[in-house]
């Protein structure tokens, strides 16, 4: 059971532990507590108004790294202006932070006070300048907030922790400014203005109105100071939540010193835990032959175990310490006595406290901006609504448990044939991955360890690479060493355009896991977006987009290079999906460009629709060569991971639905207040719907369900499925011009990057999955790509 289904191991998919993603980070221009702020201004028409304001933050600060990074717009050079990530150290963060903060302060006051002499009636004189000034605090801000996912410590934490009241203040300021709230509103109701402005332009300006309402903009007295309040304690309950559950998965650690205890697990897994047990358990002769082996609740460490040891007690306490984590019932598997206490009943590091007082704020805040559940609020912003969105759950739910039922049944029957003394006594949670993959390797012929040696990362890498040249007429080059990185193991690419060898967009790639201080998932994010606002001084044209795209997958160990299991495969495609749909976009207005204003319930189009080619033949003989030899996959190989595809669906689609339909119930019908354990009850209601067996009492999975709770899937982790209904659509019109039809492929790919890709926000989700399918998208390639029968339950 872990939510690392789709967000968290794999980003957002629908079986991830893909991080508490934060997954993509949809930004808009009046983003507030939850978002960082964007908007920054220059425009003729103000800036001799608030020049002075401009030069706040300069002076000592220019020594500064990540004070003195100008966003992209340094005129053009050798290497493209990016920050600079080695340089920056935690005691950078306080000034830098403090001066954008002033900066935007005084700056949002000048637009303000020029706002109240005249009434801007054209996008350049309203629009460009909010988009330059946003940027002034979001992307310092999101160079910290990122820095703080993947190098973690005390002092980064520190820092960002005393600087985040203020850029949550400075935030709530730009969100509510009424006179910027007005003069949006003046512009929509200006026929001539209305009429001047591009398709994207209108749905920007009005994606800003309704986010301003959204951001209390129309609050006064002590409902605005309520809101605010809410605002920036929510801020923190989130950043607390997180360290709660990164500390927790940090602490963990079991050591097995005798071959007995480690019987079962592949080379692969005793080579990591060997690895890891040299480096963090201080064994510096440890070896995966001879031992010890230190196994931890990261996820390659942790899925391995539950996979495939032999030992049940050593799958019996991963288990438990995975769903405890960050919750009262989590001392018992840490030894450090601190650690013991923050994780007893009453320790600040349980979040069930927090998850109560989230709920009860979010409810709050329903309330003060007119809706009538927070469920309501987040549906505001999104394709769906609660009822077709809960609609769409109970439908998948129904094909999925007969589907998940079967699977149970065969995997007791198995273990049973086998003569596990378990399935004497009664399987449990802790025994089924380990039983379900015994009988996959039965019923396919297949072990997951016979495909990693054909997963080596570098060959994987090439082999989207040119998928992606294939499919959108672009190509990937290296740049490593052109730009400073965080961390020794990031790579840095170029995308150029295949027929002009133009660059388009920069990507950074953070493939490993390092669990003493980066936070577990896998996620996209962008640096800095396509913008004609934001272009470089003296370069015109358009400022080029960049992303970073980051995973947990396994690391190399000695001389081999990182081998990859299928799994993460799929997820660093779905990652590239995310990538791909930032930096391919044509939008040059930077509010709607790339991932901007992209419903959240169709921003994982893109990056699930990537992960169908994982299983696609050509693309898998380019990705599957021998680490040795070079030899591709072979075919033999390649039918049983196909057979093997839908094996378990029934189980990881109802496993969905129940984090799907917990959301929801949590946010649009839970009361809070009824006390700490209401909201597990409220969780183990809904599984005797979504669940075959039931959970453990102690089960706290929700204590480390970082999508929800920290986030932006509150009120919207049924988009996963949501969207994979368009994506598993959007992959049936490559099917349907043929796979093996080069040409054909071609030619869709060309539509899709047209589309999808190139519009990003600029229009409705709806109306963009129309232009490159030809209709409304249908729910049956979903369901026929999955083998779920579609007998109700």
């Amino acid at each position: 059971r872990d939510s690392s289904s789709r967000v968290r191991i794999r980003h957002v998919r629908i079986m991830s532990i893909s991080a508490v993603i934060q997954p993509v980070r949809l930004v808009s221009l009046r983003a507030t507590a939850a978002a960082a702020l964007r908007v920054r201004s220059k425009s003729t028409r103000v800036r001799a108004v608030h020049r002075s304001a401009t030069i706040m933050a300069a002076g000592d600060l220019t020594a500064n790294p990540l004070a003195s990074w100008s966003f992209g717009r340094s005129p053009p050079s050798d290497a493209p202006d990016l920050p600079k990530w080695s340089s920056i150290t935690p005691e950078h963060v306080k000034p830098a932070i403090m001066a954008a903060v002033d900066k935007v302060n005084a700056e949002i006051d000048a637009i303000e006070a020029e706002l109240t002499k005249t009434n801007p009636s054209s996008w350049s004189e309203l629009m460009d300048p909010l988009e330059r000034l946003s940027e002034e605090l979001s992307r310092p801000w999101g160079v910290v907030s990122h820095l703080k996912g993947v190098r973690d410590s005390e002092a980064l934490r520190a820092a960002y922790d005393e600087c985040q009241p203020a850029v949550v203040t400075a935030s709530l300021r730009v969100g509510q400014s009424r006179p910027v709230y007005d003069a949006l509103v003046a512009l929509t109701e200006n026929k001539e203005a209305w009429a001047s402005l591009t398709d994207a332009q209108r749905r920007a300006v009005t994606c800003e109105v309704r986010d301003a309402k959204l951001s209390g903009v129309a609050l006064d007295g002590a409902e605005k100071e309520r809101y605010n309040e809410i605002a920036k304690e929510m801020s923190e309950l989130s950043t607390k939540f997180s360290n709660n559950v990164l500390d927790a998965t940090k602490a963990f650690s079991h050591t097995c010193v005798e071959k007995s205890e480690v019987e079962g697990l592949p080379d692969s897994a005793l080579e990591q835990a060997a690895q890891t047990a040299s480096q963090k358990g201080g064994h510096e002769n440890a070896t995966a032959a001879d031992g010890p082996w230190m196994f931890t609740l990261d996820a390659p460490s942790y899925m391995a175990v539950r996979s495939h040891s032999k030992n049940r007690t050593l799958r019996e306490k991963v288990y438990r310490a995975y769903l405890a984590r960050a919750s009262e019932h989590f001392a018992p598997f840490v030894d450090d006595a601190d650690m013991k206490t923050k994780f007893s009943k009453g320790g600040e590091g349980d979040n069930a406290p927090l998850i109560e007082r989230i709920l009860t704020l979010r409810a709050e805040k329903a309330k003060l901006l007119g809706y009538g559940t927070f469920a309501d609020v987040s549906m505001a912003k999104k394709m769906a609504t609660l009822d077709r969105a809960e609609s769409l759950l109970e439908d998948i739910r129904a094909k999925a448990r007969p589907a998940a039922e079967r699977e149970l049944e065969e995997i007791r029957s198995f273990a049973a044939e086998q003569g596990a003394e378990e399935a004497v006594t009664g399987l449990m949670q802790w025994d089924l991955g380990f039983w379900s993959e015994r009988l996959r390797e039965a019923k396919y012929e297949l072990k997951e360890e016979d495909l990693r040696p054909y997963f080596q990362l570098p060959a994987v890498i090439d082999g989207m690479f040119e998928l992606a040249g294939e499919l959108f007429g672009i190509e990937v080059q290296a740049c490593d060493g052109e730009v400073e990185v965080w961390h020794p193991d990031v790579r840095f690419f170029k995308v150029l355009d295949a027929a002009t060898k133009a660059p388009r967009a920069y990507f950074y790639l953070d493939p490993y896991t390092r669990p003493s201080e980066k936070r577990g998932g896998a996620w996209m994010d962008d640096v800095v977006g396509r913008s004609s606002a934001m272009a470089p001084a003296n370069g015109g044209g358009v400022r080029l987009p960049c992303a970073h795209m980051v995973c947990n997958g396994t690391p190399p160990v000695g001389d081999k290079p990182s081998l990859m299991t299928h799994n993460e495969v799929t997820t660093l495609f779905h990652e590239f999906g995310h990538a791909l749909q930032h930096m391919l976009t044509t939008e040059s207005c930077g509010p709607v460009a790339g991932i901007n204003q992209v419903d959240w319930d169709a921003v994982e189009l893109p990056s699930q629709f990537m992960e169908n080619w994982c299983y696609d033949k050509k693309v898998l003989r380019k990705i599957g060569k021998h680490f040795e030899t070079n030899e591709p996959l072979p075919d033999d190989l390649y039918e049983k991971l196909v057979a093997s595809k839908n094996f378990g669906s029934g189980t990881r689609y109802l496993r969905q639905c129940h984090f799907a339909m917990t959301d929801l119930e949590l946010h649009a019908r839970y009361v809070p207040g009824t006390g700490a354990d209401a909201v597990f009850a409220t969780e183990r209601a809904i599984a005797s719907k979504t669940m075959i067996m039931p959970s453990i009492e102690e089960d706290r999975f929700l204590c480390g369900f970082g999508h929800i709770f920290a986030g932006g899937y509150s009120a919207g982790y049924y988009s996963y499925l949501w969207a994979e209904v368009l994506s598993a659509d959007a992959f049936g019109a490559f099917e349907e011009v043929g796979l093996e039809d080069e040409a054909k492929v071609a030619e869709c790919g060309k539509r899709f990057a047209d589309t999808v890709l190139a519009l990003g926000g600029g229009s409705a989700p709806l109306d963009v999955f129309t232009k490159f399918r030809g209709r409304e998208p249908e729910v049956d390639a979903l369901l026929r790509h999955n083998g779920l029968v579609v007998t109700a339950a």
